[in-house]
């Protein structure tokens, strides 16, 4: 893997997912079996709101609202696009706002998670005009913390979240809140980045691969050039969609349960659900030996230790990661011929190793201004 050009790119997948909602006209329908990119809205010329009636036609702006539910937290992506005659939006401004824990930590009292989506809904309030409230959609996309949880519980907390955004000033539909698709995910991800790199301009365009390292899944997604690619792999792992006329096939995959903290608590030796018997002690032979310490997850405590000195430390500890990643991981051969941009917590350990600074320039468009991260 080649070391990551962009690691800041907003983290995550929400700019792609509000950039969508503007850009239906762009798109040629899709054969039913073609993936399917999520569904959009697009206000009319004469809905236009901060743009005044002489420049309406040639240059106004829109806004969008995402919210990303991960398994660590909850963020808010207000997006405004330039919107121009003729010519594919462009991002102008964005603002982001995180809270933490993940609503996968309120599954047992939904209730409990209304305070945090208020105070984010709060921050769209300040930065979209009042005027336009009720054009501007606001849409939340659950990932594998939601994912990961049974079915009746991650739908208390999305029936939730999808009354306090009906009782909002904007832009409802009964699909703006709903549980990602890994697939989805990673697709929408690299849709972003080569949107903001310019990959998506032209066929003649040049794309990158995309690396997303998040809570609790983890995505791969690239458009192979070698057809050997896509004759070998695994037919769900081969997708094709058509964006501003052109179609785009790529390698992509979501592998649930390798996130960041998922891997973290399996090689700790605990599983994604309540701890059994009320058990909160993990035991790793990947912890130094007579190692103590506590560790929180999914809003459990847990106490951690190492093994007994005298026992062989990094054996041990291969063997076991070795079991948890065994016939979960398959190898794309040709990725090692990508360019990639990686983020969400590939920058967080980047920054905590050293690799990189932590703030970073990202340039939106030619002669603007970049944005710190």
């Amino acid at each position: 893997m080649k070391r990551p050009k962009l690691a800041g790119v907003f983290l995550f997948v929400g700019c792609l997912l509000a950039y969508l909602m503007f850009v239906k006209r762009h798109y040629a329908a899709l054969k039913p079996e073609a993936y399917r990119l999520p569904p959009h809205q697009r206000p009319t010329s004469d809905q236009i709101g901060d743009a005044g009636p002489a420049s309406a036609a040639v240059r106004s702006f829109r806004y969008g609202i995402m919210f990303d539910a991960g398994s660590t937290g909850t963020r808010i992506h207000v997006f405004k696009f330039q919107i121009e005659s003729k010519e594919a939006p462009r991002l102008a401004h964005e603002t982001f706002r995180a809270i933490k824990p993940g609503l996968s930590a309120y599954a047992d009292d939904p209730e409990q998670c209304s305070s945090g989506i208020m105070e984010l809904l709060e921050v769209a309030k300040s930065n979209v005009p009042s005027s336009v409230w009720n054009i501007t959609p606001v849409v939340l996309k659950a990932t594998a913390g939601l994912r990961l949880l049974p079915g009746e519980k991650a739908n208390h907390l999305l029936d939730r979240v999808r009354t306090l955004f009906l009782e909002s000033p904007f832009l409802f539909t009964d699909d703006s809140v709903s549980i990602m698709d890994g697939t989805d995910e990673g697709i929408s991800a690299w849709i972003t980045v080569n949107f903001l790199t310019g990959g998506l301009r032209s066929a003649d365009s040049s794309t990158v691969g995309m690396l997303d390292l998040g809570g609790g899944s983890t995505q791969i997604t690239f458009s192979p050039q070698d057809e050997k690619t896509i004759q070998t792999s695994p037919i769900d792992y081969i997708r094709s969609f058509q964006m501003f006329n052109n179609t785009h096939t790529v390698y992509t995959h979501s592998y649930l349960g390798l996130g960041l903290m998922s891997a973290r608590l399996a090689v700790l030796g605990g599983v994604d659900a309540s701890p059994l018997g009320g058990s909160t002690e993990l035991v790793s032979p990947c912890l130094a030996p007579e190692y103590s310490g506590r560790w929180e997850h999914a809003d459990v405590t847990y106490t951690v230790k190492g093994q007994k000195a005298g026992e062989p430390v990094y054996e041990a500890c291969l063997t076991k990661v070795e079991k948890v990643l065994y016939r979960k991981v398959m190898k794309a051969t040709e990725a090692a011929d990508v360019d990639f941009y990686a983020f969400s917590y590939y920058y967080d350990r980047a920054v905590d190793l050293g690799v990189i600074g932590r703030k970073l320039t990202l340039t939106l468009n030619e002669g603007e201004e970049g944005r710190n991260h």
